[in-house]
């Protein structure tokens, strides 16, 4: 979905801020003109405004928890808001029902203003049975509404989460704002009409409960009852009941005197430049980068690929834009994946191969050959929680020094990160366009937060993305003693000190590839000593003399303290760093997208201030390569729990950084 921006104005932002934007009223689900105002709106029902809210919904893995929250996502997107989602969900495919391990949340954190994280503890918990509460209760506030479907609060499902006695009736949550509702008896009786097997009909309490929280938040209904008639498009009788119960959630909170309130958000003109805004995850936005590159360089995309979470998302999106000269290979494995990637990079292709740590592994000698032959390859590693298979599903940051050195020999590679999910983009863009220029395979560092997370993103005007164009190899480029006109593989651009790319075939352009050493200019294999040498310091060379923007600082106070981060974490870094200086703390803060080479000026930042914390979500690094490179005491602040930072952990660590 895609909403107008129309113009720009300042905000302010706090704990992730607060202002006053401009109000409209959403329609109700029977509602024919998505601009009128809903119907009724329950009489005598009292309508607060507020400025954010955060809602968790919580169930078995099997009870639609991130289809509810990817539909609540897109027409809070609609409507306008600014917002931040964290999908969290385990590894199985059907994890036990009812069991801890087994509860799959989605968060979304939604304002009318500009925001940065999925934020920090729900305002409101939907838990659809006993283990989805006592799974989150730890993180709900006291105050907070928390909905609660009554219908499986029964003796043994509670009993299997360690519940003792019922907590919707033993006092232990009297300090929230309780809402039982049996949602599944609730939509048994919405769809008795539909003839369904009731384990089919009970399959719809989830848009039962969506329709409830629409109601709730006054979020636009038209864009769910139109993606579920499509989605079950083959199945109509599916598809509407669906609707009957997205229906009946929203005329359940209009009509009940349970919920005597409902809350607006305005839109959050405010937050954004003027355009074309959609929501997007931060894998659909990495591929729209990788096909936005082979568009501006006028090359193929070919992305060679084995399925692995939390990757997979881009080669299922990749595969369905061949109009947009994309080819994709499901390979039987992760070394034939890289393999054939690097096979297209030699026939001329814009080649990409994207895994996740485990794949990298895998994958690393065939990433030394494509340094040894020097040609532009992409390889995308969507981090994930380890060792081994560790957390598939989770998030960490740990790859960055396998990315920087997990091969045999001397085999430097560049590394870009992007920071949020939109940013994915442009990262991906910026990362084509060293592997082109400089001819060279780049690591693209994401993670599972960035992957299935969310924001609003500002669809760019083609006429502002780089011209990536290749010129490649035409003719011969060297000159022998006798005055015979040779093409010289290895012999190198003055500036960039990138080799010539040849596409096979072309006449006189005939060469040797493979992972023995070549001969400096001639490409012939060679076991001279000091060719070798030369080699590997021009690779080298090659590598540090990448052109990357200088580290922008934000220190509007002169602060002595910096704050300095890499990928993920620049959302819950900026949010606690805002906090901070709303508190007159004065902090400075900075954040890497290029991890190698690190931007020219950083060794001169850094020596600028007497701390440097920096946060990371492994045990420490980058500030073990910023420690060796720079000799400074960069302290680290590590969390490896598969989740993303907390703002006001963060905040409360830098603070007492600042005082020590």
């Amino acid at each position: 979905m895609t909403s107008q921006v129309s113009s720009p104005a300042e905000h302010s932002d706090g704990t992730e801020g607060a202002v006053v934007g401009e109000q409209r009223t959403p329609p109700g689900p029977n509602s024919d003109d998505p601009n009128t105002e809903s119907p009724g709106r329950g009489a005598g029902k009292e309508v607060r405004r507020l400025d954010r809210v955060i809602i968790r919904f919580a169930g078995d893995s099997g009870d639609g928890m991130q289809l509810t929250g990817d539909r609540f996502t897109s027409e809070t997107a609609s409507f306008g808001n600014d917002l931040s989602t964290l999908p969290n969900f385990p590894a199985e495919i059907r994890a036990p029902a009812g069991t801890l391990p087994g509860v799959s949340s989605f968060q979304l954190h939604f304002a009318d203003h500009d925001i940065l994280t999925p934020g920090d503890a729900p305002n409101v918990l939907v838990a659809m049975n006993p283990a989805a509460l006592k799974a989150n209760i730890g993180d709900v506030p006291r105050g907070a509404e928390i909905i609660v479907n009554t219908d499986e609060f029964t003796k043994r499902p509670m009993a299997k989460v360690g519940y003792e006695t019922s907590p919707l009736e033993d006092g232990s949550l009297d300090a929230y704002n309780l809402h039982p509702v049996p949602l599944t008896t609730l939509t048994l009786e919405a769809l008795k009409d539909f003839g369904l097997p009731r384990k089919e009909a009970e399959r719809s309490k989830n848009m039962f409960a969506l329709g409830l929280l629409s109601w709730m938040y006054h979020r636009p209904t038209e864009g769910t009852e139109t993606f579920l008639r499509q989605k079950f498009a083959k199945k109509p009788q599916i598809a509407e009941a669906n609707v009957a119960a997205f229906r009946a959630g929203w005329n359940f909170g209009e009509t009940t005197e349970d919920f005597a309130v409902s809350y607006e958000v305005a839109p959050a003109t405010r937050a954004f430049p003027p355009g074309t805004y959609r929501n997007i995850s931060g894998n659909l936005a990495l591929s729209y980068g990788l096909i936005a590159a082979g568009q501006q360089a006028d090359l193929p995309l070919y992305l060679g690929s084995y399925p692995i979470t939390p990757a997979s998302d881009i080669l299922h999106e990749l595969s369905r834009h061949k109009n947009f000269g994309v080819r994709t290979f499901q390979a039987e494995d992760e070394i034939a994946g890289i393999g054939a990637a690097l096979g297209a990079a030699f026939g001329g292709a814009l080649a990409v191969t994207t895994t996740s740590g485990p794949g990298v592994a895998l994958k690393s000698e065939t990433i030394g050959l494509a340094v040894s032959l020097e040609l532009p390859l992409l390889i995308v590693d969507i981090q994930r929680g380890g060792p081994s298979t560790g957390l598939p599903t989770k998030t960490e940051q740990a790859d960055l020094l396998q990315a920087m050195y997990g091969r045999n020999g001397e085999a430097p590679v560049p590394i870009v990160a992007p920071r949020t999910p939109a940013d994915c983009f442009d990262a991906a863009l910026d990362a084509a366009r060293i592997a082109l220029t400089y001819r060279t395979p780049v690591f693209l560092l994401s993670d599972g937060y960035l992957a299935n997370g969310s924001e609003p993103w500002r669809i760019p005007d083609v006429a502002d993305l780089p011209d990536l164009t290749v010129q490649f190899a035409a003719g011969p480029n060297h000159e022998l003693a006798d005055g015979t006109e040779v093409f010289w593989p290895y012999k190198r651009d003055a500036r960039t000190l990138a080799r010539p790319w040849a596409v096979p075939g072309t006449p006189g352009l005939e060469h040797r590839i493979g992972g023995i050493e070549k001969q400096d200019g001639t490409g012939n294999i060679s076991y001279d000593p000091a060719n070798h040498e030369f080699m590997v310091r021009t690779r080298q060379a090659k590598i540090d003399g990448i052109e990357v923007p200088d580290l922008e600082v934000d220190d509007p106070d002169g602060a002595r303290t910096l704050v300095i981060g890499w990928g993920s974490t620049y959302g819950p870094i900026t949010a606690a760093v805002r906090r901070l200086r709303l508190a007159g703390v004065p902090i400075a803060q900075a954040h890497l997208r290029h991890l190698n080479p690190f931007p020219r000026n950083l060794g001169e930042v850094l020596k600028r201030y007497d701390k440097v914390v920096v946060p990371e979500m492994n045990l420490g690094q980058l500030a073990t390569l910023l420690r060796a490179k720079y000799l400074v005491d960069a302290r680290s602040y590590n969390q490896v729990n598969g989740m993303p930072f907390k703002a006001e952990q963060l905040a409360t660590h830098l603070k007492e950084a600042v005082n020590d």
